[in-house]
């Protein structure tokens, strides 16, 4: 579907040139999300420049966002307000010129550097109270379902009807940088399977990545196992399990699991950042939830699957929980290896045909 009819507003000034600066949600996956609204924007103004500030961590993330002009990497402590910091930001931005900040966190630090800064227009929801902070002030969070509507809308002229399609996130990754990955990491060409098994929160975290790397490894294929160093200890146990085949690849840099899911032939992964960056990338991805719900968190992209138990129905599901309070994580034991395994291969089949 043509861009222009499923964003069905008009394009504005072209000849306005003033930069835009969004301040996104800092989750790896909710700032892959985030880049829907660089597409909206770049649809409305073509011409104006857009920045995102961002964090150390998902700034590789900036350099394989088409239409972002450049990341302000700045860490600003979280769980207090660091006003040494906030100012120093604020000196920053305001020295970059910007006419209009989108601020889609709905906190009233997230508001204060664009204000400290005297950006003109700043746009955001009410949130906590942000009143003079937020100087553009939107009103109808509540009647948006999902957290992209919540975003992209901030995007739009305020009222607008939503687009019945939200342009999705893209993340291009050249292919010459993902052959010199796999050169570097003595990956060889032949396909992989990437697996993300980790996730904020345990609830999400599915059960039997280890049974699953061993059953892929029996069935001929290379497994990558993708994440940061909180999934060490996993990656060794999946590892264990899968024998030769299968290689640890978390560390600390996301440019590295960038690469990886870019290299993938498929990758599965839990509702987990991986999921969304592998997703923007066009990389086939299988994402599995549990206390999660797919309507509201899966990538506005598409899976080549969403996984699910089936085998029975839990009143708990889907509870947005971060640690299981009830029926004992089965809404993830009762997904067994073999199921999505044997999707994984359906998938690269349909891969080969087309």
């Amino acid at each position: 579907m043509n861009e222009d009819s499923i964003l069905g507003i008009e394009t504005q000034d072209i000849a306005d040139t003033r930069p835009i600066l969004i301040v996104p949600y800092m989750w790896i996956g909710d700032f892959v999300r985030g880049h829907t609204v660089v597409r909206v924007l770049r649809k409305r103004w073509p011409s104006r420049p857009i920045d995102l500030l961002v964090t150390r961590l998902c700034a590789p993330l900036v350099d394989y966002m088409p239409g972002v002009r450049s990341g302000i990497v700045f860490d600003l402590p979280r769980g207090r307000l660091a006003p040494g910091q906030q100012r120093a930001l604020a000196a920053e931005l305001r020295s970059r010129n910007y006419a209009t900040a989108l601020v889609l966190p709905r906190t009233w630090k997230a508001a204060l550097a664009p204000a400290l800064a005297g950006i003109p227009e700043r746009v955001g929801f009410l949130g906590e109270a942000r009143f003079g902070l937020i100087n553009t002030m939107r009103w109808d969070e509540k009647k948006l379902p999902r957290f992209i509507d919540k975003n992209a809308a901030l995007a739009l002229p305020d009222g607008a009807a939503l687009p019945p399609e939200w342009p999705v996130p893209q993340l291009r990754v050249p292919s010459e940088d993902v052959a010199r990955w796999r050169q570097a990491n003595g990956l060889g060409s032949g396909p992989a399977i990437a697996l993300g098994p980790g996730s904020v929160g345990e609830s999400k975290r599915w059960t039997y990545y280890p049974e699953a790397a061993r059953l892929f490894a029996e069935r001929g294929f290379d497994v990558w196992v993708v994440g940061g160093p909180g999934e060490k200890a996993l990656a060794t146990e999946i590892v264990a399990a899968g024998g030769v085949r299968v290689r640890d690849l978390t560390g600390t840099d996301l440019r590295n699991g960038v690469l990886a899911m870019a290299a993938a032939s498929v990758a599965i992964s839990n509702d987990s950042g991986l999921m969304h960056i592998a997703a923007a990338i066009g990389t086939p991805t299988m994402g599995i939830f549990g206390p999660t719900s797919p309507y509201l968190w899966a990538p506005i992209n598409g899976l080549a699957a969403t996984m699910q138990q089936t085998a029975s129905k839990l009143s708990c599901q889907p509870c947005q929980r971060t640690v299981c309070t009830m029926n004992d994580h089965r809404c993830m034991r009762d997904l067994p290896a073999g199921d999505v395994v044997d999707t994984a291969e359906r998938v690269l089949a349909q891969i080969s045909v087309r």
